[in-house]
């Protein structure tokens, strides 16, 4: 007889087999074993919302071997995830097994090393019936609002299309602010820069006007700007004010989920769904030469920023080693968590501070390396000492006009040396002003207008909609990858290089949800819920009551909006073609069904004719003159063909184009990112240029 330890991953099971020996029997229940089943609502409302679950399809067999193996057990461990999800998984292998609340034995495992199995293993608890009460809750909302909702939007819009609580809010953001870049209306402004020299030095300098006799002074047209520049022509240029001081910068606190989602899209190009998937990896653990399967990072759905003692130890003391005291600072940095955050665990971290990236390099894919690289070097850093900036500012005068410089240079690196977080937007650059004297005079190298116009707001990217949804409290961070994968997959919205763009269609649903349901995308009624859920995680809310509360008023919604729209089909512009039926002459339109596009006649069922759906890119093929068209790997990454393929076999990862290489003739292919380019592939002629602020505005 041995003790039975279930957890969720085969590659979990592995690693923790490791740690306890024969004496444990270690297996995977692959996920959850039951849930509410697909094909139906599930969820009986009228007897409190009770949910129905079955046990998944495809897992009966699995099922009957654990209950084999649980007969054979003395004792049985419940160590799945430990979190919400995960104590929801522990409960229905209660249930399935025969095992009593009471008798459970439910351990957690916030990092898989040899001590944190030990400790989990050493501190069994009962089931938290309170978590398990909020996965039901959310599960059981999740389904009331999918399942009534989007037959309702699939009727109304188009065939096989969904609503979600979370997903209808995030695609609501995106849409909110396409609109926000539509309404803006750009602003003239100038800027007037100088270059100065000061005397006796040939280091120059750069400086911008920034006030007036009257003060703070705004250049709104051209007119203006040459009255100043005609203003100081042959001035004199006085420094009267010279300020020179000293600035901190403190490390960034370790990773929690949604800051690792964020910083993994920024440096790593990686989407949410990736980044959570290796970090399950490095969690779940790993075969490292010389040491077998072992857990790399703690737990990578948390919301704190604690970190055990114990920790903070190994990071000082392999930071006092590796580049001296120096770098420490003058006590072990403690980071706060937000006010809403659960705490249950530590901040995401390296389970062994002294395993460096680089030492277990050859044991790691490319994406697992690149992440745990990612999350020690911003865990070791935030231990250590703040980079010290020499900071000088100066006013220079001339002509009742006062420029302004300012520049920096780094006297220690402190924490920089090892990391330094991604920005959304360019940060200030080091630049380390000459000597400057009050009443030095200075020699004005160059004198330089600058028309500018005031910008939009930015399209949200990945990085910047997780911030969003997690400072409004839409959501949770374990929900992000899935809301993101959910609102492109269904193409709600289309990714171009990093920004999220609505389409059409999303834009259409999200209109119809504004209209007809204002508090499902509601961020303010959203935020509530989501506190509501962990009210019920906590205790002070019963998980009936928060669904009763909400579905009435939800139910009533829906059956007006029903009665009011009887009838009532929404069209989209992208549904329509220019492809005439050559069975009855009517112009044929996009259709979706269970297997994707397909073009078809709208006078079915009189006319019955459809086609297979070909999106164009209006290219010629540079091999047989016939159409190049958009395609797709199983994957659903876009790739380019010809429409003649297989007698043609023309393919394409980037965007061929109509233009011609000026150097060799040859079509150019267009390359998107931060900077789109269009370049040349013909071997050896190497053109390439940067698209243009206009050209990429016709292009679009």
């Amino acid at each position: 007889m041995s003790d039975l330890v279930i957890v969720e991953s085969p590659a979990k099971a592995k690693t923790i087999k490791k740690y306890l020996g024969s004496d444990y029997e270690v297996v995977a229940s692959m996920g959850h074993i039951r849930d509410l089943p697909k094909s139906r609502l599930s969820v009986d409302i009228k007897n409190q919302f009770a949910p129905k679950y079955e046990i998944i399809k495809g897992k009966e067999k699995l099922v009957k071997e654990l209950k084999s193996l649980a007969d054979k057990s003395d004792n049985i461990y419940l160590a799945t995830d430990p979190d919400r999800e995960g104590e929801a998984i522990s409960w229905h292998l209660a249930y399935i097994l025969g095992l009593p609340e009471d008798y459970c034995k439910r351990v957690e495992f916030n990092e898989i090393t040899k001590s944190g199995v030990k400790s989990g293993m050493e501190n069994p608890r009962s089931l938290n019936i309170d978590l398990i009460n909020a996965q039901q809750a959310r599960r059981v909302l999740d389904r009331l609002v999918g399942y009534k909702l989007s037959p309702f939007v699939s009727q109304k819009i188009r065939r096989g299309l969904s609503a979600g609580r979370v997903q209808s809010v995030a695609l609501r953001m995106i849409v909110d602010r396409e609109n926000e870049i539509r309404k803006f209306v750009p602003e003239e402004y100038w800027s007037i820069d100088g270059k100065f020299i000061p005397k006796g030095s040939r280091k120059s300098f750069s400086a911008s006007l920034y006030s007036d006799k009257n003060g703070k002074i705004k250049i709104t047209n051209a007119e203006q700007a040459d009255k100043i520049e005609a203003d100081l022509q042959n001035a004199e240029y006085i420094v009267t004010k010279v300020k020179n001081g000293t600035r901190k910068k403190s490390p960034v606190p370790p990773f929690i989920t949604s800051t690792l989602q964020q910083e993994a899209s920024r440096k790593l190009g990686f989407q949410s769904r990736r980044t959570m998937r290796v970090a399950q990896e490095l969690y779940e653990g790993v075969e490292i030469d010389g040491m077998g399967a072992t857990g790399l990072i703690t737990y990578m759905r948390t919301d704190s920023l604690r970190i055990s003692n114990v920790a903070v130890e190994e990071v000082t003391k392999y930071i006092s080693e590796t580049y001296g005291d120096k770098y420490l600072p003058p006590k072990p940095r403690f980071f706060k968590s937000r006010s809403n955050a659960q705490d249950g665990h530590e901040a995401i971290r390296p389970s062994m501070p002294s395993l460096t990236p680089d030492s277990i390099k050859s044991s790691l894919t490319s994406d697992q390396y690149k992440l745990y690289k990612l999350i020690w070097n911003r865990f070791t850093a935030s231990q250590m000492a703040d980079c010290i900036q020499k900071t000088t500012q100066a006013d220079i005068e001339a002509n009742g006009y006062t420029f302004k410089a300012s520049g920096y240079h780094v006297d220690f690196d402190g924490f920089t040396v090892l990391y330094v977080e991604g920005k959304d937007t360019e940060e200030e650059k080091s630049t380390q002003l000459p000597p400057l004297e009050k009443n030095m005079t200075v020699r004005c190298k160059e004198l330089k207008k600058n028309q500018h116009f005031t910008q939009p707001p930015a399209r949200y990217t990945e990085a910047s909609l997780i911030k969003a949804l997690e400072e409004y409290g839409i959501g949770r961070p374990s929900t992000y990858a899935a809301t993101i994968t959910t609102i492109t997959g269904r193409e709600y919205v289309k990714r171009e290089a990093k920004s999220l763009i609505p389409t059409e269609l999303g834009e259409v649903i999200t209109k119809l949800m504004k209209e007809r349901f204002p508090k499902i995308v509601n961020l303010k009624f959203t935020a509530q819920m989501e506190d509501n859920l962990d009210r019920v995680e906590s205790g002070e809310e019963q998980w009936v009551d928060l669904l009763s509360d909400f579905y009435g008023d939800f139910e009533e919604t829906l059956k007006k909006a029903k009665a009011e729209m009887e009838g009532v089909k929404l069209k989209l512009k992208e549904d329509e073609t220019d492809i005439v039926c050559e069975k009855c002459g009517r112009k044929m339109v996009v259709k979706v069904g269970r297997y994707g596009k397909f073009i078809a006649c709208p006078g079915y069922p009189e006319c019955k004719n459809i086609k297979k759906y070909v999106e164009k890119t209006g290219v010629t093929c540079p091999k047989c003159n016939g159409d190049v068209i958009v395609k797709h790997t199983k994957s659903k990454r876009v790739f380019y063909g010809c429409s003649n393929y297989p007698e043609c076999d023309f393919v394409s990862w980037n965007e061929p184009t109509n233009e011609r290489c000026p150097q060799c003739g040859e079509i150019l292919y267009k390359k998107k990112g931060k900077k789109p380019v269009v370049y040349c592939a013909t071997e050896g002629c190497g053109f390439s240029k940067t698209l243009t602020a206009q050209e990429k505005s016709e292009e679009k």
